[in-house]
């Protein structure tokens, strides 16, 4: 290898580093490109069951969702019922029971999504549901 050769390896390794060193930097400070960020999904889900209002049914489904919290790429994770709050029409309280969970990114709620233990609760509970809506949304 000749003098030049080693050159421009030598500066294209610098610049290179560099530029990885740089982009770590922004990132610790938070100030990367919004379209370079991860960004967390929020996965929300809502439950119609077969037998409205069974109070036995909701605990089933409840007891299975519980399952899901094993399942590594789940950040944060919530159930929840229909809150009795002013009855407004804006608000839809006609769904029994309801999750939603976090990911750092999509790649992570693919992970969720092809899990074996989703895939088991879909298997043994969704006898329970007549009706389900995901909401899907990237935070901002």
């Amino acid at each position: 290898m000749n003098h030049s050769e080693m050159t421009d390896t030598s500066r294209r390794n610098f610049l290179e580093k560099t530029a990885l060193a740089g982009l770590g930097t922004l990132a610790s400070a938070n100030i990367l490109p919004k379209e370079m960020e991860q960004r967390m999904l929020i996965h929300h889900v809502f439950f119609w069951l077969k037998k409205p209002g069974s109070v036995e049914d909701r605990k089933k489904l409840a007891e299975g969702l519980q399952s899901l919290k094993a399942i590594p790429t789940i950040r944060q994770f919530h159930i929840g019922y229909p809150a009795s709050t002013e009855k407004r029409e804006v608000i839809d309280n006609s769904w029994d029971v309801s999750e939603v969970m976090f990911f750092e990114d999509t790649a992570g709620q693919k992970v969720y999504q092809d899990h074996p233990i989703h895939q088991a609760f879909v298997q043994n509970y969704s006898h329970l549901w007549a009706k389900v809506v995901v909401y899907d949304a990237m935070d901002i």
